[in-house]
């Protein structure tokens, strides 16, 4: 049985455009933070994970899974997480715009998402704080 872990445990890093360069260095960025092992990638069809994207994935040995089109309750995790920083955070931040300032900000905020802010779907637990409990007790899921 597969870990399901409701964290956000990235950095998140900003990018100017979708692209399958940019995909690869968030992959990459992905692996060098994650207290766990990548063992599977799901993706929609965008063209920002074909390409290189495909063969950093093929060349890490990381199964990539993608969704067919028009079905974004496939994906409902990453939906929930898009939909939480879309209003948690874009739509309250009023900080300069450019790349530099955004990124910082984001950090910020996906640290206080991570290590402050309770989550009721985990028992108001933070996201990491759940993770270390699964880890220390061997448990597989928060479904369970």
């Amino acid at each position: 049985m597969k870990v399901v872990v409701p964290i956000v445990f990235v950095k998140k890093k900003v990018y100017k455009e979708a692209s399958s360069t940019n995909a690869v260095d968030f992959l990459n960025h992905l692996q060098e933070v994650f207290p766990f092992p990548i063992v599977s990638i799901q993706v929609d069809g965008g063209s920002e994970f074909m390409a290189e994207f495909e063969k950093a994935c093929y060349n890490a040995k990381i199964p990539l899974f993608v969704l067919p089109p028009r079905k974004p309750k496939w994906n409902g995790g990453v939906e929930r997480g898009n939909a939480t920083i879309k209003y948690e955070f874009y739509a309250q931040y009023d900080g300069p715009t450019s790349l530099y300032h955004l990124q910082k900000r984001l950090q910020k905020f996906a640290y206080f998402y991570n290590y402050v802010r309770p989550h009721e779907g985990i028992g108001l637990l933070t996201p990491r704080r759940f993770y270390e409990v699964i880890s220390y007790t061997g448990s597989q899921s928060h479904m369970s």
